[in-house]
């Protein structure tokens, strides 16, 4: 069923069909199972990252409690788009419903600028810890942060809340296969046949708005933290930097295949599908792997914290094993005293 002709609008019983993997459709199947492991990895890294974060007291600080949300977006993210991949390369259903496509939609733009505003968070954390230590607990008390937590949430709904609406005001006549195995806007609107230029302009204005001046914001704070670390001795320096090193690795890991994207869609009209496939995949899945990969190994508090719980694990693992073997070693020596008392009674 294809949506609606020219001057109909949309029809909400129409479909899109998503795309795997062009031309290796035979290997549907294999592909997912790489797929289908960084969804486990990402799944287990940030509920590890959150519930270590939520039981640890020490770790009720700001940067963690603002990493925690980070983790929350990141499983949110992965959890809308990656089910429907898989059942795609699984048992080939590449239908979507319009309305399905529409809330997919809105769900991977409006939690991408949610996590825009935490890293920024983030990044602002940063700098009051750094170029301000005395007044950092002052600042940045829970409720504020719970306040901030909130204020990306609403950012994040509103900006992105009228792209479902300006996509369903478009008619479908032609081609309905999308370019992506999950629906993005600049996608689905490349479908259509009708004026697209207020679609344009206002998509293109909430990423400036939000993620523009997101990354606008951070690339300062950096400077100001940069000009007073500058001015603290080499060891304080270091120190001081180290404790950003997992910040600034997840604003690339972020912004990076987001810029990438966003060339493709709005420059690469000449490029293979499989490039579109690939960058679109790496944007939405990579860093919800790679952020408590890199949180994990770079910060001491929560490495030691998943350290020790292996530990634990391990050393009440051992526990079981020696309490097996003493009572295997403990029934044994009772049976050969019964059968010593039975040979040689008193």
């Amino acid at each position: 069923m294809t949506p609606g002709p020219i001057g109909d609008g949309y029809d909400p019983n129409s479909t899109f069909i998503l795309v795997g993997f062009p031309g290796l459709e035979f290997a549907h199947v294999w592909i997912s199972f790489p797929l289908c492991l960084m969804y486990i990895i990402a799944l287990l890294g940030n509920c590890t990252i959150m519930y270590i974060i939520k039981v640890e007291p020490s770790l009720h600080e700001p940067m963690y409690l603002f990493l925690a949300m980070l983790a929350a977006i990141d499983i949110l993210i992965s959890s809308s788009t990656m089910p429907k991949i898989l059942i795609l390369l699984w048992f080939d259903v590449m239908e979507i419903s319009f309305n399905g496509c529409l809330i997919q939609m809105f769900l991977i733009h409006s939690l991408s600028a949610m996590e825009s505003t935490v890293l920024l968070a983030m990044a602002f954390d940063r700098y009051v810890a750094i170029c301000n230590p005395l007044r950092h607990s002052s600042i940045l008390t829970n409720k504020r942060i719970a306040l901030i937590g909130l204020l990306s949430v609403i950012r994040g709904s509103l900006f992105f809340s009228p792209i479902p609406f300006l996509i369903k005001r478009l008619p479908f006549c032609h081609s309905t296969m999308l370019s992506h195995s999950f629906c993005v806007h600049q996608d689905v609107m490349k479908l259509a046949c009708a004026d697209t230029t207020p679609n344009i302009v206002y998509g293109l204005s909430a990423i400036l708005f939000v993620m523009g001046v997101d990354s606008l914001l951070i690339s300062f704070s950096y400077v100001m933290i940069l000009k007073t670390v500058c001015g603290l001795s080499r060891k304080e320096s270091l120190k001081a930097f180290n404790t950003c090193i997992s910040h600034i690795s997840a604003v690339l890991i972020f912004y990076v295949p987001l810029i990438g994207l966003s060339v493709v869609h709005r420059f690469g009209e000449r490029l293979s599908s499989t490039t579109y496939i690939v960058m679109g995949d790496i944007y939405l899945f990579v860093p919800p792997v790679l952020n408590p990969i890199v949180y994990g190994i770079k910060t001491g508090k929560i490495r030691n914290k998943i350290l020790g719980l292996f530990k634990i694990s391990c050393w009440e693992e051992d526990v079981k094993v020696g309490s097996l073997h003493f009572s295997s070693v403990n029934m044994i020596s009772r049976e050969n005293e019964r059968s010593s008392f039975i040979k040689n009674p008193i």
